[in-house]
């Protein structure tokens, strides 16, 4: 604690500041890892061989997961944002006064946030509607929302950007341990690669899972509290 003779105000130095922001991300992380994971159990557009009247029947048998899918990947999305933030804040303490990279890291992550957000964009409607064998659905529309929810959400290449930044800012600037920077350089760079090429929706298996682990780092392996 710091006092301001000039005002009388009282102020926590950098050192007492909470670390809440990295606790958000172990939690983002993990319910990113679920909420992947409940979108893979929905398979039911995967195993028809494109029958859209099977599709839909299977659809219905699935509604406890596409809940969970939901909840999970909404919560992901949310606590991404402030993660996001507290990424930010705790780089820009210690890289350069001119540097991009923690708001490249921040970016990354919102990007992510928003991938979660319109990738459960048509949960409610569909969970509704599956859920009542009265409702009519066509057929088609049910094909897309299985294609829509099994890759829309796994589009985590924002947080291989994340990843590279933070790993730039640990490596070069010592703007955070080093270890966190080499898994952040690891994990991250594998996230980019795989969102850039063709194999897009595997960043969807690593991202959620760097998201963890750097977290986790910041929680109980970073000294600095802030």
């Amino acid at each position: 604690m710091s006092t301001s003779l000039a005002t009388g105000t009282t102020h926590k130095t950098a050192t007492a500041a909470p670390r809440l922001w990295a606790y958000t991300g172990v939690l983002a992380g993990l319910a990113g890892v679920v909420g992947i994971q409940a979108s893979m159990s929905v398979s039911a557009v995967y195993d028809e061989d494109g029958d859209a009247v099977a599709i839909l029947a299977g659809l219905r048998d699935f509604v406890p997961n596409i809940v969970v899918f939901h909840v999970t990947m909404m919560l992901a999305t949310v606590l991404l944002v402030v993660f996001a933030a507290g990424l930010r804040r705790r780089l820009k303490a210690q890289a350069p006064a001119d540097s991009l990279l923690p708001d490249v890291a921040a970016f990354g992550l919102l990007l992510t946030s928003v991938a979660g957000l319109i990738g459960t964009g048509l949960n409610t409607e569909f969970a509704f509607a599956l859920a009542d064998d009265e409702t009519e659905i066509v057929p088609e529309a049910a094909v897309v929302f299985g294609h829509w929810i099994g890759t829309l959400p796994w589009l985590w290449v924002g947080a291989g950007i994340t990843g590279t930044a933070l790993a730039a800012a640990a490596l070069r600037h010592a703007a955070a341990p080093r270890w966190i920077g080499w898994v952040a350089a690891v994990l991250g760079g594998l996230t980019l690669l795989l969102g850039i090429s063709p194999l897009q929706y595997m960043a969807g298996m690593t991202g959620p899972v760097l998201v963890l682990v750097v977290a986790a780092g910041f929680v109980w392996g970073d000294r600095r509290r802030a």
